[in-house]
């Protein structure tokens, strides 16, 4: 079940009160601290744990965003955001662990990393997330869920703390987050695997290489912005494009045929979804 989405929560990012936690600045993590400061959270109130800072984060801790501070050096802290690699979790346990009190506000966007091992695993009031790269540029999309101790000023905290990558949707159960895995956290893999392939068969078609690829990637990103943009659906701006047997609906045929695009896409999401279950064992 959706819950909808807040708006308040980057404007409340920046009145935030203790210190925000990120442990783990790899690409996802980054993307989230890169937001976050250009939310106006002051970078004095923001502690990243990293063994290997990339050069971005060594910026950002220019900045004075703090680096690998002790437990007693961070204060109260007010949110303690997970952005590892799920597989490296339960080992970096014992270290996070000190960081987290019974009252602490703790967001995982860790792939499937169940709201019940995060609790075993440092307590707090859990809200796990599934963001996506676009995040990187400001155009992601999150998904979130909140365990049931997670008070409404908790909630706003997180949202503010997610939205800062794009924007961010509510759902009450945590089951739908591996469909939402599978949807729009794989989903960008799926639309540069269309631009790959599409030309790739450009060049088949006889293009020369070089402009097979600036014609699919253009057309990828172009029409993925048509998309942000319009209020029109993905169907109808499909059917805008496609004249009564032209060129378009030869190649639909072709896309919307048996074992075509339909079937396709929903196999891979099946699969993406049980994969993201059986991460969670």
């Amino acid at each position: 079940m959706i819950c909808g989405d807040s708006v308040s929560g980057t404007n409340s990012l920046k009145n935030t009160s203790g210190t925000i936690v990120l442990a783990g600045a790899g690409k996802m993590g980054g993307a989230m601290l890169s937001g976050w400061l250009a939310q106006g959270l002051d970078a004095r109130h923001v502690a990243v744990i990293e063994p290997q800072p990339s050069e971005e984060i060594r910026a950002h801790l220019a900045k004075g965003v703090r680096h690998n501070p002790s437990p007693q050096d961070c204060g109260t802290v007010a949110a303690f955001m997970v952005a590892l690699k799920p597989q490296a979790f339960r080992e970096a346990g014992p270290v996070l662990k000190p960081y987290v009190d019974a009252t602490t506000l703790v967001v995982s966007i860790m792939a499937g990393t169940t709201m019940a091992s995060l609790s075993e695993v440092l307590g707090g009031h859990v809200v796990r997330a599934m963001p996506n790269t676009p995040a990187a540029i400001g155009r992601g999309i999150t998904v979130a869920v909140a365990a049931k101790d997670v008070s409404a000023t908790q909630r706003d905290v997180a949202d503010g703390l997610l939205r800062a990558t794009g924007s961010v949707e509510w759902v009450t159960e945590e089951g739908l987050i591996d469909a939402v895995t599978a949807v729009s956290g794989s989903g960008p893999a799926y639309v540069f695997l269309l631009a790959e392939e599409l030309a790739r068969a450009g060049v088949a078609a006889g293009l020369p290489e070089e402009l097979a690829t600036k014609l699919a990637r253009e057309t990828v990103a172009g029409s993925g912005e048509l998309l942000h943009r319009s209020e029109l659906s993905a169907a109808t701006l499909r059917q805008n494009v496609t004249s009564p047997a032209g060129t378009t609906a030869a190649a639909l045929e072709v896309l919307m045929g048996k074992d075509g695009l339909q079937s396709l896409m929903t196999r891979a999401v099946a699969a993406a979804t049980r994969r993201s279950k059986e991460l969670a064992k």
